[in-house]
């Protein structure tokens, strides 16, 4: 069984763990609706991703 010769310094220790924190979100401004969203991302409320139109809105029907 693999055991350590030295205890692990706290230096040490904290090195290893300098990949474990929490990246936080890319949120950015849309620059056609002005909305919130994620950068690489397409724009749910428009459909529009990098200036072409990739999905079309649905309109509700008349009833």
């Amino acid at each position: 069984m693999a055991v350590p010769k030295r205890k692990t310094s706290k230096s040490k220790r904290n090195m290893r763990r300098s990949h474990d924190a929490l990246r936080s979100i890319n949120i950015i401004e849309d620059k056609e609706s002005g909305e919130p969203r994620l950068s690489h991302r397409l724009d749910i409320s428009t459909g529009i991703y990098n200036g072409k139109q990739i999905i079309s809105k649905k309109t509700p029907k008349d009833n």
